[in-house]
């Protein structure tokens, strides 16, 4: 089975899987093969919205359920609580809108918009219009990612491995720096 074909048949559901945790990567590079013909973009846009919808309504109950005591285990998720509960209370439409746009703060939100109180219905419509719009300004952008690298380059077929890979690479590395930092943190606090 080649590249082409594993996309084809399983990019969808990593689509889906990847965007239930984070998945700005994954969407990105799923746009970008939505542009090379491999995957159609109204589908793309579709799991990752699903993905990222049920990700973020689990990630609120277990904010109900165990909210508090989830954040206090680590100083570094107490830091980024406390700022979330700033914003929250100063802006909590366009919090809840736009949390997913805000790279280190996608998981834990969730997590402090459920134990903050904040009612499951007002959660559900807003994370709803928040997933849809992320689903679709990600997945547009991979798709246009492609489509100005083919006019930068060309033929962009012949250079896929190594647009993904840099992708990949970028986002590993800065995945690795916020790593880095946040441990930094809890041990300055500790």
């Amino acid at each position: 089975m080649g590249a082409e074909e594993l996309i084809a048949n399983y990019g969808y559901i990593a689509v889906l899987i990847g965007t239930f945790f984070e998945g700005e990567t994954i969407l990105l590079i799923a746009g970008f093969f939505a542009h090379l013909g491999y995957l159609k973009l109204s589908y793309v846009i579709a799991a990752a919205f699903a993905g990222s919808l049920a990700g973020d309504q689990l990630f609120f109950y277990a904010g109900r359920i165990k909210g508090i005591e989830l954040v206090n285990k680590r100083p570094v998720l107490r830091s980024k609580a406390e700022r979330i509960f700033k914003l929250m209370h100063r802006h909590q439409t366009v919090l809840i809108l736009g949390f997913r746009f805000l790279y280190g703060f996608r998981t834990i939100t969730p997590v402090v918009l459920g134990a903050s109180g904040i009612s499951p219905v007002r959660f559900l419509i807003l994370n709803i219009c928040g997933a849809l719009l992320w689903a679709v300004i990600i997945g547009v952008s991979g798709y246009y990612f492609g489509k100005a690298l083919e006019l930068l380059i060309g033929n962009i077929k012949q250079y896929e491995f190594w647009v993904i890979t840099a992708l990949l690479l970028t986002s590993l590395a800065v995945w690795i720096v916020d790593r880095w930092r946040e441990n930094n943190r809890d041990r300055s606090h500790r």
